[in-house]
């Protein structure tokens, strides 16, 4: 692991607040949030999870032939214990902050170990339950290298991009999961990073 964590960790008073989160409205009533350095000791989350996370490869079928998942990954399901205090914490202020417009709390969390530039996730939505039919959110915590997410309308048009720092909060929320796709593209050079994604129930 060739990660460098943050000299400075940010300050406590910002952490887990809102009050820095841009809004960008896109098409078709979706949207995304971004917060940047939104999680405290974000190094100590990255060093225990990398440690902890009882990490698994997955092989999936793509037209003739099986290949290899390029990324790592585990999900905790509603009930189950966090690897970190903070990811708690994390889970109970997005789910009292963002309450009156999602209705119902963030319940599970979705975790990617990318370790290098390599690893990726291809386009796609979370469309698997109700995020095909209704408006929901993913709220994704992003930790260790940057890397970039991108978001592009189904429908045709153009892309934008969005850096995930160390620490960084991004929601996607509206109709986002269903009239855009997003990925995480493959990078010449890129350090290991870990993607938390929190889901409400039946949202994967």
């Amino acid at each position: 692991m060739d990660f460098q964590g943050t000299l400075f960790e940010a300050p406590a008073v910002a952490a887990l607040g809102f009050e820095g989160t841009a809004r960008r409205p896109l098409t078709r009533g979706a949207w995304v949030d971004v917060c940047r350095s939104w999680l405290p000791d974000a190094d100590d989350v990255f060093a225990t999870l990398v440690r902890d996370v009882p990490w698994r490869a997955e092989r999936r079928q793509m037209y003739d032939r099986e290949v290899d998942v390029p990324r790592l990954l585990h999900t905790y399901g509603a009930g189950d214990p966090l690897p970190h205090p903070v990811l708690g914490r994390a889970r109970g202020a997005l789910s009292a902050h963002y309450l009156p417009e999602l209705g119902e709390p963030f319940v599970t969390a979705g975790c990617c170990y990318y370790r290098d530039g390599r690893d990726s996730v291809a386009w796609h939505g979370d469309t698997i339950g109700r995020g095909k039919s209704q408006d929901t959110m993913v709220a994704i915590v992003s930790l260790g290298d940057p890397r970039r997410l991108m978001l592009r309308p189904r429908l045709g048009g153009s892309s934008i991009s969005i850096e995930m720092g160390h620490g960084d909060l991004v929601v996607m929320g509206g109709s986002c999961q269903r009239t855009w796709e997003h990925a995480v593209p493959k990078v010449a050079h890129a350090g290991p990073r870990i993607s938390v994604q929190f889901r409400p129930f039946n949202v994967a």
